[in-house]
């Protein structure tokens, strides 16, 4: 029931704020699951991108898609992804948690210190080989520790791009799914050399209860301030940061 919790709250925080995910479904998949560091990583791959394409479509329904930008920066994020699943066999999976927890402390600290952003007008030639790098950046973070990104990828399309704040969440949702899955294709491949499978009756379940958490929370987004929501966030990915800071120190 808590690993339904956490799911339904993975979905929600797609939903409502086109990020946030990833950072919730390797906590559900390692610590409330059960499953080892690198299948969680790799899991939560899957799980987000699942869950993104789904929460996706309303914004594309929309038309708050911006998908020239699905294309400057999810291409190279997809690059970076696949690089980033292929570096992570080099990573302790000890330590791929221990940059995870810093993602999450990071995003944490974006979400509780953000500020109303207004879009730039335009997205001069000078900005696109910034929204590239950014791209694989971003992508290479999320095949290396299993984030989306989305806390990263919503102000760079935003301050890089232009792209007016309500197009770059679902903008995110779309970069985000096509991130995960192509980190999640090499996953596979990585995890399948070692010898470790993955729970995929488990990865599903998980999925679809993001899925039904993703519609509704972008139902019940445009009622509820965004500020109260990201503070809200905020505060519980430092509450389970500590919480994997104190067992990962226990482990070293």
């Amino acid at each position: 029931m808590i690993a339904l919790a956490g799911a339904l709250v993975v979905g929600l925080s797609l939903g409502l704020l086109g990020s946030g995910g990833s950072i919730l479904t390797v906590p559900v998949l390692h610590y409330l699951l059960g499953q080892g560091e690198q299948q969680a990583i790799g899991g939560s791959l899957l799980v987000v991108g699942l869950i993104a394409s789904a929460a996706a479509v309303p914004h594309a329904l929309a038309r708050q898609v911006h998908w020239r930008n699905v294309i400057w920066f999810g291409l190279p994020g997809m690059a970076g992804a696949w690089f980033g699943a292929s570096l992570s066999p080099c990573v302790p999976g000890v330590l791929q948690l221990a940059g995870f927890v810093v993602a999450m402390l990071v995003a944490a600290w974006k979400m509780l210190t953000a500020r109303p952003v207004a879009a730039r007008p335009g997205a001069p030639a000078a900005r696109r080989s910034a929204v590239i790098a950014g791209g694989f950046g971003v992508g290479a973070l999320s095949g290396l520790v299993g984030v989306g990104g989305g806390f990263l990828i919503v102000p760079a399309l935003v301050l890089l791009a232009g792209v007016p704040l309500l197009q770059a969440v679902g903008t995110s949702l779309a970069v985000i799914a096509i991130n995960a899955l192509t980190g999640f294709a090499r996953y596979v491949a990585v995890l399948g050399a070692q010898g470790v499978g993955l729970d995929w009756a488990t990865l599903m379940f998980v999925a679809g209860v993001g899925v039904v958490g993703s519609q509704f929370g972008h139902r019940i987004g445009r009622r509820l301030p965004q500020p109260l929501v990201r503070r809200i966030f905020g505060g519980t990915l430092v509450v389970i940061a500590a919480a994997m800071t104190a067992d990962l120190a226990g482990r070293l």
